[in-house]
């Protein structure tokens, strides 16, 4: 992947996670269940995390 095709899937997950964070404070406030988003979030920050450090290689070299 380049640079910026890194960047852009950052931009994207970073959206998906507000999107969901959203919902779930929502399934919150009317008392639903949370695991399904609350799992999403965190394959989410995993996978943000993974091209962060995909976008340091590519910085450094």
């Amino acid at each position: 992947m380049t640079k910026k095709e890194i960047e852009a899937k950052i931009a994207e997950l970073k959206s998906d996670y507000v999107r969901i964070q959203g919902d779930a404070e929502k399934l919150v406030l009317v008392g639903q269940n949370t695991a399904t988003a609350e799992k999403k979030l965190i394959e989410l920050e995993k996978e943000i995390a993974d091209m962060y450090r995909k976008l340091e290689e590519i910085d450094v070299t």
